[in-house]
């Protein structure tokens, strides 16, 4: 299915926008793990083209999202060398509370770029809603494994994946009341990030697995 040329306008900035979110969380995270300038890029390559290029994969996507917009890699090279000489200039030490906001605003807009992507593929609900999902979560669990830490979206136990799945849904709903796509996209961001961003301040948590179930095993 085509898109009309605003939608797919919108769609462009959206997923430019995630990808310097994402690329900035990895980017801190490679910095709080103290990587070489060769880690930091990779980190931040990772989480932020790591979800949208697998959601590309399972739907035979070509290209991929960064092939097509190839001038995004030069953007995050040109991103990872001034993050790193502002940092080491005005010696700031990255903290993980600093990289859950830009990650916050990555979920949000990945997850209206990735759900809409897969709508427009022709995909049922469930399945873009997940393709959704996939996009704003992937490149987060491959930053945090790269890093040697159990992926944040799996551990801290604060809503993050469930944000996406509700964002795609708010998607697939103003879809079928036809609504603009467009406010559909927005207002899918908008909640995901919404909802991650209340999870981080009131610190709000999914159950946990018992420790005594695991100690029976």
């Amino acid at each position: 299915m085509t898109e009309p040329p605003f939608l797919s306008a919108l769609l462009t900035i959206v997923e430019a926008a995630a990808t310097v979110a994402f690329a900035l969380s990895g980017l801190l995270e490679a910095a709080r793990k103290r990587l070489d300038a060769v880690g930091v890029c990779v980190v931040a390559g990772l989480a932020a083209f790591g979800g949208g290029t697998l959601r590309d994969v399972l739907l035979d996507r070509r290209p991929f999202f960064w092939v097509e917009h190839a001038n995004w890699l030069w953007a995050l090279l040109a991103l990872c060398i001034a993050a790193m000489l502002f940092l080491r200039a005005r010696h700031l030490a990255p903290t993980e509370r600093a990289m859950q906001w830009p990650d916050a605003i990555g979920l949000g807009l990945f997850t209206a770029g990735g759900t809409q992507v897969a709508l427009a593929a022709g995909m049922p609900a469930i399945v873009a809603v997940l393709m959704g999902v996939v996009t704003a979560v992937f490149g987060g669990v491959l930053r945090d494994i790269v890093c040697n830490e159990i992926p944040s979206a799996f551990r801290d136990h604060r809503p993050y994946a469930v944000c996406a799945f509700a964002g795609g849904w708010v998607l697939v709903g103003a879809q079928a009341l036809a609504l603009p796509a467009w406010a559909g996209v927005l207002a899918a961001a908008a909640v995901a990030t919404g909802l991650r961003a209340l999870a981080l301040a009131t610190g709000a948590k999914l159950p946990a697995w018992s420790v005594g179930d695991a100690a029976r095993d």
